[in-house]
């Protein structure tokens, strides 16, 4: 089924396993990868790594998370829920994919993977666990759902950048003065889903760490300080994985040739 109108009319839905409407786009021909973005972001933010993806010779699936975009939302989604619209994702477009996640979209990659999700192959690109240091406020979540609640999703969306992303006062300021700020408003619910699957596993189970599939954890040279001893740990942990570090990529923007680059490499 696609989603009519605009420039979302050459999406298609699947359809995840509590009822949500899940919108995907592919392009390209190839192995399939599924990409799956990080906080305050839609599909359409992954449109240069996907046609990145395409000119290395894959087909590449953007898709946005719930309440994202032209995605549906079941208010109370927890992290399972979020695993479930990946699975979704990767069964509607043939289920033989890897999966290139950044940011909190690798730490839901990853998890997805630790619970049985069908994935050939993770890349895992920057993500934030913090392994119990410097934790947001336990209650963070809870303060995200009463804003957004109370009708102020432009505070929800400043107190996740400030508590969770851990981003300085002045950049938040200056992106709350800029245009972008309009265009991520909508997307405050997902910053409550966000928040609950990063504490989930910001310290790693046993279980996350002991996926049963090639893992490639990738991090820029220029990056934040707790993305840099993020990415270092979480190589180590899982045996196995390998860290390769992406110098094209600066301060936790994904350079797409070069993040393909790597792609196409482990995948050839």
């Amino acid at each position: 089924m696609s989603v009519p109108g605009g420039l979302l009319a050459d999406m298609d839905i699947a359809t995840s396993a509590d009822g949500t409407a899940i919108a995907y786009h592919v392009t390209g021909d190839g192995p399939t990868v599924v990409l799956v973005n990080g906080a305050l972001s839609t599909a359409a933010d992954a449109a240069g790594l996907a046609d990145a993806l395409v000119d290395a010779g894959f087909r590449a699936v953007t898709w946005d998370r719930r309440a994202r975009g032209a995605s549906g939302d079941a208010r109370g989604s927890t992290p399972q829920r979020e695993v479930e619209d990946l699975a979704a994702v990767i069964g509607a477009v043939g289920g033989d994919a890897a999966v290139l996640g950044h940011s909190s979209g690798a730490v839901l990659a990853l998890v997805a993977a630790s619970r049985g999700v069908p994935i050939r192959g993770l890349f895992l690109s920057e993500p934030p666990v913090r392994f119990g240091v410097d934790e947001p406020a336990d209650d963070l979540s809870e303060r995200l759902q009463a804003l957004v609640d109370d009708g102020r999703p432009d505070e929800a969306v400043v107190t996740f950048q400030l508590e969770s992303v851990g981003l300085p006062r002045e950049m938040v300021d200056a992106i709350r003065a800029s245009d972008q700020f309009a265009r991520i408003v909508p997307l405050a619910q997902s910053t409550v889903y966000d928040t609950n699957l990063v504490r989930e596993v910001s310290t790693p189970t046993p279980d996350v760490l002991d996926v049963r599939v090639p893992v490639t954890v990738l991090r820029g040279q220029q990056t934040f300080p707790v993305l840099v001893t993020a990415a270092d740990r979480l190589a180590e942990r899982i045996g196995g994985a390998e860290l390769v570090i992406v110098p094209e990529s600066v301060m936790h923007r994904p350079d797409p040739a070069a993040t393909a680059r790597v792609v196409r490499e482990r995948l050839a």
